[in-house]
């Protein structure tokens, strides 16, 4: 397995440093509003990294993701709304989980509030004051960025080269204008916590540093989130814990391309951007994720209804196969012949070069390439190949299940392998051919668009009628 290490700006062989236990921590929302599409991202990209670690390497993987329930942002929607900061985090850590839901990505780990690690926050910047590279000034704290050398190692930005201003606190308490909040001190009607320094609460980078030792500990493989989090974000947490530590903080650190549209990068503030609830209204999981998963996940992608479309219509195209195949021999017996047996040796290509395209730094692009060659491949086979034969139709479909797992594939709107579901259909189609026999078409029209209302689909074919779920 392969990686891009944006530490060290390099693709590197990667296995976990403990056996077969891996950590991965995946920087989380700040719950002040729902999800947008843009951050639906590395939502989708680790969580298809995590499956393929834990289905084909065969990795345990102890995925941390955190909720933000204490910052800025959620300050200023409590001003702006008359809610409690609690009230609003309530919210929308709710409607998070929902979205992890919706999408089919799998639950952290370990999820951690921000709020419920105060403690260890305080510990922190303690120890940051105590080893000098943090001080105090009017109840605020700030991190010394000079006393650390390593400052600037993960973005390549070097002190001296940057302008305060963009995402830079200036302030005239600060020794340094490129210091960096640890603390900041409690403003009138501001959640509150005591501290050393008065009452205040931490400031954002501190947060994951705390939550990644606390819930990985020795197991500090991957750290991920979007391009975006790499300055300051990342670049600040690198140098709170390695400054008292000494050690590195991560091995790998990933991110992801963020998403734009028109080729103008997406953001709240900018307001070009919708809500990832109001797509997945609009489009099944299944196909959000294939949308996202078709660009290199570290590329930028371009946000638009048609490439939704597109999306749709391949997995679409993937499914109709699975399902066709499916309904058509789900009560087949037997084995096949040697023309089968030579088609089922084929599929191993298949596999081998899904892997080898997963291997190389994720490469969801050419892995969905394999898929589509799989189908194609199938589809051929079940024209041309008869009797027995047929029976070997089963193994693609096996293996384009096997193989889309990772990428979230095949796991909603696939034919469910119900023994009360399948009676009842064999019960309808069986009336159905006997009311066309007789020649009764209006009844028989009556139970195929019926069942086409209830998202049942019928298929009459030279080996009979299938079913599959729309």
């Amino acid at each position: 397995m392969k990686l891009y290490n944006t530490l060290t700006r390099q693709t590197e062989t990667f296995q976990p440093q403990d056996g077969n236990i891996l950590g991965m921590y995946v920087c989380g929302p700040t719950v002040y509003d729902h999800i947008h599409i843009g951050n639906v991202r590395p939502l989708i990209v680790f969580d298809t990294l995590r499956r393929y670690f834990e289905g084909f390497k065969g990795w345990n993987v102890i995925h941390v993701q955190n909720i933000t329930d204490i910052d800025d942002k959620l300050i200023n929607k409590s001003i702006e709304s008359g809610e409690t900061v609690e009230e609003i985090a309530r919210v929308y850590t709710d409607s998070f989980f929902e979205l992890l839901k919706g999408l089919g990505v799998l639950q952290p780990t370990h999820t951690p509030k921000a709020t419920e690690h105060v403690a260890g926050m305080i510990e922190l910047i303690q120890g940051l004051e105590k080893a000098g590279f943090a001080y105090e000034q009017d109840g605020d704290v700030y991190f010394r960025v000079d006393r650390f050398e390593g400052y600037g190692k993960l973005s390549g930005r070097r002190l001296d080269d940057q302008e305060a201003g963009a995402r830079i606190e200036a302030s005239s308490q600060k020794e340094n204008p490129f210091d960096f909040t640890l603390w900041k001190s409690a403003k009138p009607g501001e959640p509150k916590w005591d501290s050393p320094w008065g009452e205040g609460r931490p400031g954002w980078h501190t947060e994951c540093v705390v939550l990644s030792h606390q819930y990985l500990g020795n197991h500090r493989d991957i750290h991920a989130g979007g391009h975006d989090l790499v300055f300051p974000h990342h670049e600040n947490e690198i140098a709170q814990a390695e400054a008292l530590s000494g050690e590195p903080f991560f091995r790998f650190w990933l991110h992801n391309g963020l998403l734009s549209l028109g080729g103008q990068k997406m953001s709240k503030s900018l307001g070009n951007f919708d809500y990832a609830k109001n797509v997945l209204a609009k489009y099944d999981p299944e196909t959000v994720r294939y949308f996202y998963l078709s660009r290199h996940y570290r590329k930028p992608l371009d946000y638009s209804e048609e490439g939704l479309q597109a999306a749709q219509t391949a997995v679409t195209r993937l499914r109709t196969m699975l399902t066709d195949v499916e309904s058509e021999l789900r009560t087949a017996t037997g084995t096949y012949g040697n023309v089968g047996s030579a088609f089922v040796a084929s599929l191993s290509e298949f596999r081998s070069r899904y892997i080898e395209a997963m291997d190389e730094d994720l490469n969801t692009v050419a892995a969905i390439g394999v898929l589509q060659e799989l189908v194609s491949a199938t589809n051929r086979y079940r024209a041309e190949s008869t009797a027995e034969d047929r029976m070997a139709l089963l193994d693609a479909v096996a293996l384009l299940k096997e193989l889309g797992e990772p990428l979230g594939l095949f796991s909603t709107g696939a034919v469910r392998e119900s023994g009360l579901e399948d009676g009842l259909m064999t019960l309808l189609i069986e009336l159905r051919k006997q009311l066309r026999e007789k020649k009764e078409f209006t009844l028989a029209d009556q139970i195929r668009d019926q069942l086409a209302d209830l998202g049942v689909t019928l298929k009459d074919t030279a080996q009979g009628t299938i079913w599959s779920l729309s």
